[in-house]
């Protein structure tokens, strides 16, 4: 069995079945939920989309020749929310998965120890990988909890359902 091989199938899977959560999440919500926050500080899941999509598609662009931080993204704009549909969101959240899932599977398993640049900071593609894995993870998990609040008794459980 080739490790990298094996490391780079199974984390492909996960952000997989990550986006599929989220999509599940942001399925089960009205166009206007998606822009609901409990409060002015709080980000709502559109602008949790938009932060990701950024995120994505500076950090995967060219990830072995440029910086993770690309001089085009403006990441204090991810935080304004001037995107008013859920087709704009969907749209955004697209663009940053198709953009990072495609980067990922490019990625060869002898290039996982290779050196790239993220904030002028060096990290292994692997260190990338799951520095990524960490915050996607986080802001899925926002999506989720955002949505089944305020889907209440109408939420569709996107795990195992209680007591079964």
């Amino acid at each position: 069995m080739n490790i990298g091989r094996e490391y780079l199938k199974t984390v492909i899977q996960r952000f997989r079945e990550m986006k599929i959560n989220a999509e599940k999440a942001i399925e089960q919500l009205t166009e206007s939920e998606l822009f609901w926050s409990p409060n002015e500080d709080s980000n709502n899941v559109a602008i949790i989309v938009k932060h990701m999509s950024g995120n994505m598609v500076s950090r995967w662009t060219d990830f072995f020749t440029t910086d993770g931080e690309k001089p085009f993204r403006n990441r204090d704009d991810e935080f304004v929310g001037d995107i008013h549909t859920k087709e704009q969101v969907i749209k955004l959240w697209e663009l940053g998965w198709n953009t990072f899932l495609t980067a990922l599977k490019d990625i060869h398993e002898d290039e996982l120890l290779k050196t790239i640049t993220i904030r002028n900071e060096p990290h292994t593609v692997l260190e990338a990988i799951e520095r990524q894995m960490y915050h996607y993870s986080y802001h899925v998990g926002q999506i989720v909890y955002i949505a089944k609040n305020l889907k209440s008794s109408n939420w569709k459980t996107l795990t195992i359902p209680r007591k079964r």
